[in-house]
């Protein structure tokens, strides 16, 4: 896979939320339709902080339409930590990275090896 395919209508949804959380990271669970991304899951009871974001992913709901996770960077830079190399080992499938100012310009994927690929939106 050299590219994910996300709905516009999610993208500017999820930053909006990156913005509503700022300076607190926000996360989710990306929901695929048909090979598009279409909705987000925000996990029940979430931790959002500064440089990390914590939730119970025993609460989560048994769901195989979700192929993928979100987070912001309050930060300008959307390369992934540590951490997230070890989330995204952990959650398999594409993984968005939004930095700070949280534009469309500073959205990056991931593939759970964290290697880069390339966003495509839908309309």
């Amino acid at each position: 896979m050299d590219v994910v395919r996300i709905r516009r209508e999610l993208l500017e949804y999820l930053l909006e939320l990156a913005r509503e959380f700022y300076p607190n990271e926000f996360a989710g669970f990306l929901r695929e339709k048909d090979g598009v991304f279409e909705e987000v899951l925000i996990a029940p009871n979430p931790c959002f902080g500064r440089s990390s974001a914590f939730f119970d992913t025993l609460m989560l709901p048994y769901d195989r339409s979700i192929k993928g996770t979100v987070h912001s960077h309050p930060g300008p830079s959307a390369r992934p930590s540590q951490a997230d190399l070890h989330f995204f080992s952990k959650f398999g499938g594409v993984h968005l990275i939004i930095a700070y100012p949280f534009t469309e310009d500073t959205v990056r994927a991931y593939l759970n090896n964290g290697e880069r690929i390339r966003v495509e939106v839908v309309d």
